[in-house]
């Protein structure tokens, strides 16, 4: 197909658009989990070739996910005063505009996972498939920021599969770190829209519990994340410098609380921008000293 002129303009013109409406930039959250999977699966580095394919799988899996929710959810976000001006509510990009880019990171994602190993291409369709249901959760339960947690949970067990081709306790454990810690953020994120989910019957621990509840449920599970960190590095015999990595996580979700209050929400998008981004990498910064030092 010969594209003339004008389409290409439009293409040229779309593709900043497109990468803004999926948050491209936030990728950071979730691939210093999946790297730390990755080192901590063979307390070591499996070479340039396995990171390769696991940051594009990654990348991909990230994207599909997030296009899906945004199609998903596109009347949802043109009645929420918080969302109708998203791209697609806003008419700037079609759904079209983004279910081909969608196809296409789906089809990288499962070469990427052919390319690792039979476990991780086997397991692949289950993701994806996870992915696209979660966004249809805040229908029907209150738990969907549980859920939302579980899909980026997805990250490290799945780049520790990855790079092994086998599962157990271990990536359990991160996993279940990352599902607390990005479900205790999903529920205070939401808290900004409990009028709007309670007047069209959307469902969110804050819609269910009110605001003050909910804050106390994100906490419970910011300890519970700090927690399950910690126990990974004994069941792991981790090098101390792990536990300090797991202290900073501690102080940064103190801090978020410092920032963000039941009764002022205003610093909710510095909190998410920033520590999410900070508690991800201080996991990965002290899981990499701890693997060096113990060598």
């Amino acid at each position: 197909m010969v594209l003339n002129k004008n389409t290409q303009i439009g293409i040229f013109q779309k593709t900043p658009q497109f990468f803004d409406a999926i948050k491209f930039q936030e990728s950071i959250f979730a691939l210093p989990f999946a790297y730390t999977g990755m080192i901590l699966s063979v307390k070591g580095f499996p070479g340039w070739t396995v990171l390769f394919w696991i940051t594009v799988a990654m990348v991909s899996a990230r994207t599909f996910g997030m296009i899906a929710n945004r199609v998903i959810d596109r009347e949802i976000d043109s009645l929420n005063p918080r969302t109708r001006l998203r791209h697609i509510p806003q008419g700037i990009l079609s759904v079209a505009d983004l279910l081909i880019p969608g196809l296409i990171s789906l089809i990288v994602f499962l070469i990427c996972a052919w390319q690792l190993n039979y476990l991780a291409l086997f397991l692949s369709p289950i993701a994806l498939l996870y992915l696209v249901i979660y966004p249809y959760t805040k229908r029907f339960t209150w738990t969907s920021n549980l859920l939302l947690g579980w899909a980026l949970a997805i990250a490290p067990s799945a780049a520790w599969i990855g790079a092994t081709g086998e599962y157990g306790f271990e990536p359990f454990l991160l996993s279940l770190a990352v599902a607390l810690w990005a479900g205790s953020f999903d529920i205070l994120y939401h808290t900004q829209d409990i009028e709007f989910q309670r007047s069209y019957k959307l469902n969110s621990v804050a819609a269910k519990f009110g605001v003050s509840r909910a804050f106390i449920i994100a906490k419970a599970l910011d300890v519970l994340t700090v927690l399950t960190l910690a126990f990974l590095g004994i069941v792991m015999t981790l090098h101390f410098i792990y536990f300090l990595g797991c202290l900073a996580v501690a102080f940064l979700l103190v801090y978020k609380y410092i920032l963000v209050k039941p009764n002022d929400l205003s610093k909710l998008g510095m909190a998410f921008m920033r520590i999410n981004a900070f508690v991800s990498t201080c996991i990965l910064i002290a899981t990499i000293l701890a693997i060096v030092i113990e060598r």
